[in-house]
């Protein structure tokens, strides 16, 4: 593979490193300096993207040994950094940014973007990548043998339980109101790999834990969407939270696990779920909601997608929420910043159920008792595959790679983001 647009791309792309190399970071540049910097980089895109559109799938096969290999998104981003330098971010690169506040990074994730918006809109290579990323994680994998004999695991921010054929997984984030970062995704999937690896799990319980904030002392908190402050911070990543989010925890949630022990008639092992809203699901906290088979809410509770006032593209939200509510309210939602309280009619659109508080605890054991038949399972296959088919999926999340690498790094986000981190610290 030896198109004549590659040699042409590997010289831009050191002469813009180059120039890098002698300039303040980012934070710290002179408009003029911003300016040049933005225009050179603009090239090598430009360059990349033409390279990709026409050879995606020479390179995922390189990088894969033509599919036999099922690289995660973060190591498919290392092997092909170390086999082409000049298309995606290097090792080195990505560690000169990290440890940087948000507004003093370079952006070498636009070029991930990139990268994997060429692979994802291919339909073999993007079928192939989805695949390997409904594959269980080492970490689940590691822990597997324990969970299954004690039925119990703690990590840093969730919390996994099974009792009585279910499994419970408690968001325990107290600190920051279930605020979503890089260790909560992690977290997030393993815990989710565990209860669809379980064969004593039939249903899937997710519920906020009782709070320490101040204002929220003694109560359950669903989530507060994406931690702003650790986007600040350039804590927030777009491989490690915002794509493996998509791409790993909420896909299982839909599609199941991919493992051997799956059954000879279905692909992947997959399982029923419940959600609980306590209090708010802000944010991530709503998109988590769309995924799930029965959602139910306390009566005091609210659900909202403030994707416009933080300047972010909200996950697959705009792909699934429409699906629900039909388009005026999903851009009331998206575009506006509308919330919607659990009395409403309208959210009759997005939850399955509203009961008062003290009554959450009974109405989840009903929810997990109807979701326990052996038709769900199938009939739920069917519902997916119809209302979320898998191309369409796909091509959302390729565009959504780049866009949302973009508005990473916009400067009104970065700007919304400090003024936050500023309030709150």
């Amino acid at each position: 593979m030896t198109p004549r647009i590659w040699p042409s791309l590997q010289e831009a792309a050191r002469r813009v490193e180059e120039r890098v190399a002698v300039l303040p970071q980012p934070g710290a540049r002179t408009p003029e300096e911003r300016a040049e910097v933005a225009a050179a980089k603009d090239a090598v895109r430009t360059l990349r993207t033409r390279f990709l559109r026409a050879h995606a799938d020479d390179v995922y096969d390189r990088l894969t040994a033509g599919g036999t290999e099922a690289p995660r998104i973060d190591e498919l981003l290392e092997a092909a950094a170390a086999a082409f330098p000049a298309l995606v971010p290097t090792a080195a690169q990505l560690a000169a940014d990290r440890g940087r506040r948000q507004a003093d990074k370079e952006g070498y994730e636009i070029d991930q973007g990139i990268f994997l918006r060429a692979v994802l809109d291919s339909p073999r290579a993007g079928a192939h990548l989805l695949d390997s990323m409904l594959r269980p994680t080492p970490r689940a994998l590691r822990l597997l043998p324990e969970f299954l004999r004690t039925g119990v695991l703690e990590t840093a921010s969730v919390r996994l339980e099974r009792r009585d054929g279910a499994a419970y997984l408690t968001m325990c984030r107290d600190d920051c109101l279930n605020a979503e970062d890089d260790q909560q995704v992690d977290d997030m999937e393993t815990v989710v790999d565990l209860a669809l690896l379980d064969p004593g799990v039939e249903v899937g319980v997710l519920r906020g834990g009782t709070m320490t904030h101040p204002r929220y002392r003694g109560r359950r908190v669903f989530s507060a969407g994406i931690n702003l402050k650790s986007l600040h911070a350039g804590d927030i990543s777009l491989v490690g939270f915002l794509l493996r989010r998509e791409l790993g925890y909420l896909h299982k949630l839909v599609r199941g696990i991919r493992t051997e022990d799956a059954p000879w008639h279905a692909r992947t092992v997959e399982k029923p779920w419940v959600a609980a809203v306590e209090t708010f699901a802000i944010g991530g906290g709503t998109q988590l909601l769309l995924v799930f088979d029965h959602v139910l809410a306390a009566s005091d509770a609210y659900l909202s997608l403030p994707a416009a006032r933080e300047g972010i593209v909200p996950g697959a939200g705009n792909f699934r929420l429409g699906r629900h509510t039909g388009p005026r309210i999903a851009r009331q939602v998206i575009l506006q910043g509308r919330r919607i309280r659990a009395t409403e009619p309208d959210a009759r659109l997005l939850i399955d159920e509203v009961v008062e508080p003290e009554e959450i605890d009974a109405a989840l054991d009903r929810a997990v008792d109807r979701l326990r038949g052996p038709a769900v399972v199938p009939n739920r296959r069917m519902l997916n595959l119809t209302e979320e088919p898998v191309d369409a999926f796909r091509r959302y999340m390729a565009e959504f790679a780049l866009q949302q690498a973009l508005r990473l790094y916009g400067e009104d986000v970065i700007g919304k983001v400090g003024r936050f981190a500023e309030k709150v610290s």
